[in-house]
């Protein structure tokens, strides 16, 4: 989100309050950040709250915004400086948009209920739905690579969540890790290989990373017992997030197998990485000393803090592309979040 979460519609609601307190009570934090330009990107047509998800290298976003001043969001494409509200599946109520590719294909999920919810693909201006694993009753699409191969999490007949791969017309399961019951799958890149969170034997939520039909424990950061694994570039690098030794969450990366903590914002207690290009720069989320939460940018080994947009208390960035523009979403001075790109200006 942030990213990855089940109950959408209720999810909308949580997110939609705690922003609401953070603009009533924070102080104005300046947007920050290199030479970042930032900007507000609105919100579909009445809507009040908004997040933009993903980006690619040709400035196309993805994300979602309330629409008609209902909580259902709509997942919308960002293209031309516009919003272009993508609809959803017949029957649906709502939809998020949470990935797109550097040719311009989208997915993410719809549904009338948030436990009915199916993954999607809108290629060409068409969305369809990617069904589910057998047995199954929803299904959500979390990342899509240039391949157009697409990877997320169906429920089984069982009832668990297992993270699936679809490829060329068929959605298959990419199981669990050894003795575990449920996973789930965020990101993919050109190489095939997959990331996501397993439940491990000890019942543990551990990040993955699934290649060459393996699928492997990456670990935690030392001393803690969970860790969540969010995105992956092409060299193999990995980010997400892990508990550490003292409770706190931390975000981290993974390269060369090695679980490195990447530490917070000044004065913050957590941090959570939702994204990474091929550069190796690193987008993410942490708590600052004001107690809110600010977007950060993880480059040439420190973490910097985007800020917000004028007047805002609360940011999160969810994406990054090639040039290093970055997405997210942002509070300002008496609104709520509203979808938020921060900008290098690069061609």
């Amino acid at each position: 989100m942030h990213l990855p979460c089940k109950r959408i519609t209720g999810n909308y609601v949580g997110r939609i309050s705690l922003v609401f307190t953070l603009v009533c009570v924070g102080a104005l934090q300046p947007a920050i950040g290199q030479s970042f330009t930032i900007k507000d990107l609105g919100t579909l047509p009445n809507g009040f709250v908004s997040r933009c998800t993903a980006i690619n290298r040709h400035g196309q976003a993805v994300g979602d915004s309330a629409t008609n001043g209902l909580f259902q969001p709509h997942a919308f494409l960002l293209q031309r400086g516009a919003l272009v509200d993508l609809g959803r599946l017949p029957g649906a109520a709502f939809s998020e948009a949470l990935s797109i590719n550097n040719h311009g294909d989208v997915v993410g999920f719809s549904g009338a209920t948030a436990l009915f919810e199916f993954a999607f693909l809108i290629r060409d201006g068409v969305m369809v739905s990617l069904g589910i694993l057998p047995g199954g009753n929803d299904s959500q699409a979390f990342g899509i690579n240039d391949d157009g191969q697409v990877v997320g999490f169906s429920t089984t007949a069982s009832g668990d969540r297992h993270a699936f791969l679809f490829a060329n017309g068929v959605m298959a399961d990419l199981g669990t890790l050894p003795d575990g019951t449920s996973s789930r799958a965020y990101a993919i890149n050109d190489r095939g290989q997959v990331v996501g969170e397993a439940m491990t034997a000890s019942g543990d939520t551990h990040a993955f990373l699934f290649a060459n039909g393996v699928m492997t424990d990456i670990g935690t950061l030392p001393g803690g017992n969970f860790s969540s694994a969010k995105g992956i570039n092409r060299r193999g690098q990995v980010v997400g997030e892990a508990s550490t030794a003292s409770g706190d969450t931390h975000a981290f990366l993974f390269e060369k197998g090695v679980m490195i903590d990447l530490g917070t914002l000044s004065g913050g207690t957590s941090s959570h990485a939702t994204g990474i290009n091929d550069l190796g720069q690193v987008v993410g989320s942490s708590s600052t000393a004001s107690s809110s939460s600010h977007a950060f940018l993880f480059q040439n080994g420190a973490m910097v803090d985007l800020g917000t947009l004028p007047g805002g208390t609360l940011s999160e960035a969810l994406g990054i592309n090639a040039r290093g523009d970055v997405v997210g979403s942002s509070t300002a001075t008496g609104q709520l979040s509203h979808a938020t790109l921060w900008s290098t200006g690069k061609k």
